[in-house]
């Protein structure tokens, strides 16, 4: 069963993500708060399997409350989605930078939030389609590069997978794209993150971007 915190300051919005949510036969909504401050308070309370933040909320708006929650600094992170009707760049960026696990619109429809959680808790990341790339490419700022030479610790295999983990696939995605069975996908990714020192796929695909791994893609 997937435990799920959801924060936002709409009652509706709560209500709805609630009554989505608790349909599904592996999902349960264990607290649902209205601004940032009882979000942090009851995450470290209940530790849900995800939290799904809204962004603008009083008290501590939703990047602050992914930075405590899931951020760097914090040693034992809780997995979190973001869920807003706001795609600009600037908030993707800090969300996933400060450890998101997913981001998502409110318009993205039921299917896709219940996806999300679902990918948060096996530890994919999911951003939603229509902004994914641009918004990864985001991390490689605006001006096109030469690609680097690949870090040499990484075999041909891992790059083919950070790549595929860049342009948002879910691990199940990759196996089909790359004819890999997904334990063989997690492994890879495993040994990706432990080459390069990052935490999770959205920082194997920040990477990816940012020293122009993907400028052929």
């Amino acid at each position: 069963m997937i435990r799920v915190l959801i924060a936002d300051d709409q009652d509706m919005v709560r209500a709805g993500f609630r009554l989505i949510l608790g349909a599904q036969s592996d999902i349960e909504v264990v607290a649902d708060v209205n601004n940032g401050v009882d979000a942090v308070r009851t995450a470290w309370e209940l530790r849900p399997d995800v939290c799904l933040l809204d962004i603008r909320m009083p008290g501590l708006d939703g990047l602050e409350v992914t930075r405590q929650l899931a951020g760097p600094q914090v040693s034992d992170p809780l997995k979190v989605v973001v869920v807003t009707t706001f795609d600009l760049d600037e908030y993707v960026h800090a969300a996933l930078q400060g450890g998101a696990s997913g981001f998502l619109l409110k318009d993205a429809g039921p299917a896709f939030l219940i996806e999300a959680v679902r990918a948060a808790a096996r530890g994919d990341a999911l951003v939603s389609p229509q902004i994914t790339v641009r918004l990864l490419k985001h991390f490689g700022g605006t001006q096109k590069r030469k690609a680097p030479a690949p870090p040499t610790e990484l075999t041909p295999r891992e790059l083919d997978v950070a790549r595929a983990a860049a342009r948002g696939l879910t691990n199940g995605e990759i196996g089909s794209e790359l004819y890999l069975s997904l334990s063989t996908v997690k492994t890879h990714l495993a040994s990706v993150q432990n080459k390069l020192g990052v935490r999770n796929r959205v920082e194997i695909a920040a990477w990816a971007w940012r020293n122009g791994i993907m400028d052929d893609e």
